[in-house]
């Protein structure tokens, strides 16, 4: 799943309202991700677009190599094909059993039909509905629904699966059935999984964290990473004075980057709009006094550099270039100055790290 500059309203004119704006993500193959946000945020919106639910109005949506944009209803019944929708208000045919609602879920498929029969059996058995399979919606519970419009939508183990809630009318043991058999279906066929959830017993599964806020992401956090991240700062002197809550809170807002031998990670005279923690590797900080540039520094692993111009707001007051393949942990200006506000005592660290390296 690949989403750029991602716009959608409802209605036209004065009578608009805009639901999602500025939407930029990738979800890669065997990942997980899980979308959170207060309700009205949009987060149902964007599952029905990146499932060609909907037609994409502004912005570009690319599933499984497929473009969304532009494509005709017909054209989008044939990416479906390939995409397992659980929906929250579940969509079962009130008119078919349990096995039969999951069996539409091969429809589409050229299994044979002894074998579309024991991939529905076996499904149903595995989500605890083998007792259960012939009754039909109304004779059920929610949760038992809400069972059955799983194992339809995963039935076929689709190479996208997009669930709305899926959860939501489960307790802890059906729950946690669930998020297992998505995680296998996301490992051992590389399915991606867009999961929106307000269920904080399933965050853990979570290779992502996407957190939207009217209708714009506020947050996109790669779990792992940001646990190296958290991992990392926890060795660096100056951020001993954080709490575990303030080091998770600051690595969700950073930014993995790499630079190779050579590269100029910024220019003297550059505004500055990051500040920088080195992972791996170091960098020469450059000066040019007009007449000739000199190494004033060389920083290494666990070093800070870039705080000078987002402390006093001037221009950058020297060039640094990458010492070998470099990884930095970057901050932009805003969370920088937030992370600062929240922690008195680092503040003064770096203050005293500023006023030293003058």
């Amino acid at each position: 799943v690949c989403l750029r500059q991602l716009h959608h309203d409802f209605g036209s004119g004065e009578f608009s309202k805009r639901v999602l704006y500025d939407i930029n993500f990738d979800l890669m193959p065997g990942e997980i991700t899980v979308m959170t946000g207060p309700s009205g945020s949009g987060k149902t919106t964007l599952l029905t677009l990146i499932g060609a639910l909907r037609s994409v109005q502004k912005g570009s949506v690319r599933i499984l190599g497929q473009e969304l944009k532009g494509l005709s209803h017909r054209q989008r019944i044939e990416v479906r094909r390939n995409i397992g929708f659980i929906f929250q208000l579940h969509n079962l045919f009130d008119a078919l059993s349990g096995f039969q609602n999951v069996m539409m879920g091969l429809e589409l498929h050229a299994n044979k039909r002894k074998e579309k029969h024991q991939l529905v059996t076996q499904m149903l058995t595995e989500l605890g509905l083998s007792h259960r399979m012939h009754a039909k919606p109304q004779a059920m519970s929610g949760g038992e629904r809400q069972r059955v419009a799983i194992a339809r939508a995963l039935v076929s183990c689709p190479r996208l699966v997009l669930a709305d809630e899926p959860t939501a009318a489960l307790d802890q043991d059906r729950g946690r059935q669930v998020v297992k058999l998505l995680q296998r279906l996301a490992q051992e066929h590389r399915a991606s999984v867009i999961m929106v959830t307000h269920d904080q017993r399933i965050i853990d599964v979570a290779d992502r964290i996407v957190n939207l806020v009217d209708g714009h992401p506020v947050s996109n956090i790669v779990v792992q990473e940001s646990l190296m991240i958290c991992e990392f700062l926890m060795q660096c002197p100056v951020f001993t004075s954080l709490s575990p809550g303030m080091l998770t809170a600051m690595a969700d807002r950073m930014t993995r980057e790499q630079y190779p031998d050579g590269s100029i990670i910024f220019h003297q005279g550059d505004a500055g709009d990051k500040f920088y923690i080195i992972r791996q590797g170091a960098v020469n900080i450059l000066v040019d006094d007009g007449i000739s540039t000199r190494v004033l520094a060389t920083r290494t692993e666990g070093s800070l550099f870039g705080e000078a111009a987002l402390l006093t707001g001037n221009p950058r007051n020297a060039t640094v270039q990458a010492i070998g393949e470099v990884t930095l942990y970057s901050l932009g200006h805003d969370d920088f100055q937030t992370t600062l506000d929240a922690n008195e005592t680092l503040k003064a660290q770096v203050i005293r790290m500023f006023f030293q390296r003058q």
